[in-house]
């Protein structure tokens, strides 16, 4: 999957509050060799950022390449495989979101958080009781044709936001 080096325009606003955090330290966020593993597949590899007061930053790369991912770490909604993150100089990569400095505006889609994508994709289709031949077959075709076939058996959760997007959105003829 490409990296952010390989940047494409995605703007994300990541808005930090609380003046506890900024007392003594210019650096707003700091991410200092974070990585973040699903199984064997690194989503983020040793990715270092640092955020001064008074910067806005925009984040670009393509699809899946772990935009997202890194703003869920930032925002204590996932947990980093390995790194560190700072907010304001104090090391918050074990604290709880609920008491980070920062506002998420969220990106979601109405997927089944307990189906994985291949069952998100096929949940019409089940429902209209086709057979599982014929659910497979256009699930598969769906999943090319936005192109995540190696993503059927995912979980949601673990979805960057672009490919939240396309399994939402995903192609799959119901009739």
């Amino acid at each position: 999957m490409p990296g952010f080096e390989q940047a494409i325009p995605w703007i994300v606003n990541y808005i930090i509050g609380g003046e506890e955090y900024m007392q003594g330290s210019e650096s707003i966020i700091s991410v200092s060799h974070v990585s973040k593993y699903y199984g064997e597949k690194a989503v983020l590899n040793d990715v270092s950022l640092e955020v001064r007061k008074g910067e806005f930053v925009t984040i670009l790369g393509p699809s899946g390449c772990g935009k997202t991912t890194l703003l869920r770490l930032i925002a204590g909604f996932q947990t980093a495989t390995e790194g560190v993150i700072m907010i304001g100089g104090k090391n918050v990569t074990q604290t709880p979101p609920h008491k980070r400095p920062v506002n998420t505006v969220f990106q979601k889609y109405a997927l089944f958080p307990h189906l994985n994508v291949f069952d998100n994709i096929a949940f019409g289709l089940k429902l209209k009781k086709m057979a599982s031949s014929l659910i497979e077959k256009k699930v598969k075709q769906a999943l090319k044709i936005v192109g995540m076939t190696d993503y059927e058996f995912r979980d949601v959760d673990s979805l960057s936001g672009g490919a939240t997007a396309a399994c939402g959105d995903c192609p799959c003829d119901c009739e």
